[in-house]
């Protein structure tokens, strides 16, 4: 949703560029105005009277960078933008940019550096800061530049540099990176603390400090030796250019952090993959060793990072507004996660009335606007996504009429969009290397916000028309224009001199950021991330639609990662990273200092809870597997709001429907002849989501498709398998449940699916001899069959037990024997209850004693689960990640396997299943 936020724009095609990503067809590299592209076209100039970038007073800016990177497409949108983008005429050198765990400023005699941990709130309660405060500034003496530009950037890491005409200053900073790594010219390093530091180790070139609390270590090169005088800490370079500083997870860390000190990053690349329903990343930096011949680095990982990756952790984290991070001691490190679910519509039901639907879609087919006044890119777009989503539910009854009526309307306004010189075009800026529609809205123009926002929504048409009707897509008629603004927004390419690889979306933090300048104290920001989400499955849906399995992989990579990213950081699922001085359970907009219980335009909680749901799509499956988050969310927008939704009800109808279908069903029943839709909804898409999800039940993600376009709904223990083969021949689906699901040729197919696992639950059973069932009285059993109970878990009496069993339930199984498996580690499924008490949070610790001699070897603690405040089972999985580990595994000889469980927080009992096939400890042995 639009207001004062903060995205990109604009394009230029080189015929080589265009070879190179295979996003677009040969354009003409002329000057001339307008640039054709198959049956569209674009301008190189913008329309009369309009604005490209510029400062806040209005004159025009162009990328502030040195000349070694003239000409490459610059990444705007980006945690660091405002290094290149000088939004404030009176700061030529960067606002805070916020890397994690360090914080970073740039000023004339360097670079700032701060490590925030302490949380403050401001604006009355609404949102929570670790605002940059500088511990110490990193430069050389003497230095006094006058601006600060970007010299090269990277996947996630950039290169500040200052020159004075005496001296020079390179810095490579990133995120996850407790590094700074420093190349000078002309002075000696001096790093200049906020107060007079603490001492803590002296070892020549090596110094350890303590500023505001916070440890630093300082390296210089061998020989060299650190100076302090009161705040200014000084070392000769010794005839070398190289030094580092890092921060320090604790000072009997340094020893680890000295292994590295002149391992210097000179780059990072995310790698992915899509395969079998899987998708898996991997980030890795690259290095050169200044001295010696290290060549590893030590990276942090936010909590969306290493909730999915098996890779070996140290011991050391770092505070950070996204919770913990934990450090891993390598160049790289890989995370697997499901991939979230894609549908071009949902499928067809008993539970949709047609004749009701019919009337619904003709509503909007014959209306006598059904653009209602949108004449910018933003609101344009939005009126072709609810025109988009209609059009596979006109096909599913039958009215053809209305589907090619709707798809007329789409695709006539998108030409119209990708013509260049009437009333609405494109227009490239070649010093931005970006695309901008115009007319412009929210600072797409002027401060190149929001491209990402705006254009997901014509991709998304774009993908629902080539479903019926191919040939638009092609180079030589449509498509060429499609693909332009995907890159645009979503380049997949390094190389491309025309667009920046992925303008917006962050592949590190995990998501996109809205502010194409990130001129602001708190870095940059990202209000809506579900339409950012948007994009992403339109990547899906476009890429399955055309036949370019690059592009489908892309936007599933996207999707997938910012899945997880929203659940942590928008939602705060599993009750992790907000500070519990916030007191939210959801974040309207999410910045780079911390997060907002707020959005740019109102403080109406409607609008605050619903920004980052809409536009409700096959896209947005994957909101269905936080349900507890869907719960705690609506409960406090009802808070917040004095009762129910007035305004959004239809986006928070649908919103709960992903958790509580039958609610949904209810609230719709009750208010769908009073409501007004949201301008990027209708009465018609509305109720044949709330009565298909009804039907069908809550999408369930825990199961998934070997084909992206594909996703599994639970209705109590029935599920129903859903996918869409975009293929010219038919194909079978197959789920990783074993289940599997024939599909025709480009049509979608929904069913119960045949062979697979016969039972219900939302994990497969892993393999009989290491899945042990909780009973009663203490025991774990292979047995199955038992009869199911339960048993009450303590009161936690409102003091905090996080990580420390009190009164916990402990269950054992004794005289095991096993072979641990390569590679696999612990797993549980466990079904809990809290009744209608808010606040419990359940604990698991699961111990090995390998010989059975009484003294355990491994100790594994889960992070707690935070029940809801809604009557029923939840289950809690160890998905929710390791909160520690001690000792290591090995065989089991007469072992002993011990399970505790217990209250980490809140002030009542809760209840955990036993006796059946639902509440079950797998150990990785065979």
């Amino acid at each position: 949703m639009p207001a004062p936020r903060n995205r990109p724009a604009a394009v230029l095609v080189l015929a080589a560029a265009l070879a190179a990503t295979g996003l677009g067809p040969a354009a003409t590299p002329a000057a001339a105005a307008t640039i054709p592209v198959g049956a569209g076209s674009y301008s190189d100039t913008r329309p009369a009277g309009t604005v490209g970038p510029t400062t806040n007073t209005g004159t025009p800016v162009t990328p502030k960078v040195t000349s070694a990177a003239q000409g490459k497409p610059v990444p705007t949108n980006d945690w660091w933008s405002s290094l290149a983008f000088q939004r404030y005429g009176d700061n030529p050198h960067s606002t805070p940019m916020y890397g994690h765990p360090l914080t970073y400023q740039a000023v004339s005699g360097g670079l700032q550096i701060g490590y925030p941990t302490t949380p403050t709130i401001v604006g009355e309660g609404r949102q929570y800061e670790y605002a940059h405060k500088a511990d110490l500034t990193l430069g050389l003496t003497g230095l006094n530049s006058p601006d600060t530009k970007a010299d090269a950037w990277s996947d996630w890491t950039v290169t500040p540099y200052w020159s004075d005409g005496t001296r020079t200053l390179r810095t490579t900073i990133g995120h996850g990176m407790p590094f700074v790594y420093a190349k000078g010219s002309g002075g000696n390093a001096q790093i200049t603390t906020a107060s007079a530091p603490t001492v803590f180790a002296d070892q020549g070139n090596v110094l350890g400090i303590t500023v505001a609390g916070h440890h630093y270590a300082l390296f210089a090169p061998t020989g060299s030796d650190w100076n302090v005088s009161g705040s200014a800490v000084t070392a000769g370079l010794g005839g070398k250019d190289y030094f580092s500083v890092a921060v320090l997870p604790s000072t009997d860390a340094l020893a680890t952090f000295r292994k590295y000190a002149f391992s210097f990053v000179t780059g990072s690349k995310v790698d992915w993959n899509y395969s079998g329903g899987t998708v898996r990343a991997t980030y890795t930096l690259t290095t050169e060793a200044k001295e010696g011949t290290e060549r590893g680095t030590l990276q942090a990982l936010y909590r969306h990072q290493w909730l999915n990756t098996t890779d070996a952790l140290t011991p050391y984290t770092y505070v950070s507004p996204r919770g913990t991070m934990k450090v891993r001691e390598s160049a790289s490190f890989t995370t697997s996660q499901k991939a979230s679910p894609v549908l071009p519509g949902l499928p067809k039901t008993s539970g949709v009335d047609a004749t009701r639907l019919r009337g619904y879609l003709n509503d909007v087919a014959n209306a006598s606007d059904p653009f209602s006044g949108a004449v910018d890119t933003y609101w344009t777009g939005k009126a072709l996504g609810k025109l988009a989503q209609l059009v596979p539910l006109a096909d599913q009854i039958g009215e053809t009429a209305i589907r090619d009526k709707l798809l007329g309307l789409i695709k006539g306004r998108m030409q119209a969009w990708f013509t260049a010189g009437g009333a609405n075009e494109f227009s490239y800026d070649q010093a931005w290397k970006t695309l901008t529609g115009y007319p412009a809205s929210y600072g797409s123009d002027s401060e190149l916000n929001d491209h990402h926002f705006h254009y997901s929504y014509y991709v998304y048409a774009a993908a629902i028309v080539v479903q019926y009707e191919p040939a638009w897509a092609a180079d030589s008629a449509w498509g060429g224009m499609v693909k332009t603004l995907i890159r645009d927004t979503a380049n997949p390419s390094r190389t491309d001199s025309a667009y920046p690889f992925l303008r917006g979306f962050d592949v590190y933090a995990g998501h996109s950021w809205a502010s194409g300048h990130q001129g602001f104290a708190a870095g940059n920001n990202q209000e809506s991330s579900s339409e950012s989400i948007n994009l992403s499955a339109a990547l899906v849906l476009w890429g399955s639609a055309t036949g370019d399995p690059a592009l489908r992989d892309l936007g599933s990579y996207l999707l997938t990662t910012e899945a997880e990213a929203i659940a942590q950081y928008w939602f705060d699922a599993d009750e992790q990273v907000f500070p519990s001085s916030f007191g939210h359970d959801t974040a309207g907009m999410v910045w780079g200092s911390g997060a907002a219980y707020a959005t740019w335009w109102t403080a109406n909680p409607e609008e605050i809870h619903g920004i980052n749901v809409l536009p409700v799509t096959g896209g947005s499956l994957h909101l269905g597997g936080e349900k507890a988050a869907i719960r705690r969310n609506l409960a406090e927008m009802e808070r917040e709001n004095g009762g129910p939704a007035v305004e959004w009800r239809d986006i928070l109808w649908e919103f709960q429907s992903f958790a509580d279908p039958a609610a949904a069903k209810s609230k719709w029943d009750a208010g769908h002849a009073s409501y007004t839709p949201e301008e990027g909804e209708s009465k018609a898409h509305t109720y044949h989501w709330i009565q298909t999800l009804h039907t069908l039940g809550a999408p369930d993600p825990t199961v998934t498709g070997d084909l992206p376009s594909s996703a599994v709904f639970a209705n109590g223990t029935n599920r129903t398998y859903v996918a869409h083969n975009y293929g010219s021949s038919a194909r079978t689906v197959t789920f990783s449940d074993g289940k599997t699901l024939s599909v025709p040729a480009r049509s979608t197919a929904s069913g119960t699916g045949t062979g697979g696992d016969p039972d219900p639950d939302p994990d497969p059973d892993p393999p009989t001899g290491n899945t042990f069932q909780l009973r009663s009285g203490g025991t774990l059993t292979t047995a199955t069959g038992g009869t199911a109970g339960s048993d009450t878990i303590a009161s936690a009496g409102g003091t905090n037990h996080d990580g420390t069993p009190y009164q916990p339930l402990v269950y054992e199984a004794r005289g095991v024997n096993g072979t641990l498996t390569a590679g696999a580690s612990t797993a549980f499924r466990f079904q809990v209850d809290a009744g209608t008490t808010v606040g419990l949070g359940q604990q698991v610790r699961i111990s090995y004693d390998l010989t059975g001699n009484g003294s355990f070897d491994r100790t594994e603690t889960y992070n707690y689960f935070a029940t809801d405040p809604v009557a029923g089972w939840e289950q809690y999985a160890q998905t929710r990640g390791l909160k520690s580990a001690t000792g290591s595994l090995g065989n089991l000889a007469n072992g002993t396997v011990r399970l505790e469980v217990w209250s980490a927080i809140g002030n009542g009992t809760s209840k955990l299943q036993t006796g059946t096939e639902n509440s079950v400890l797998v150990i990785p042995f065979s």
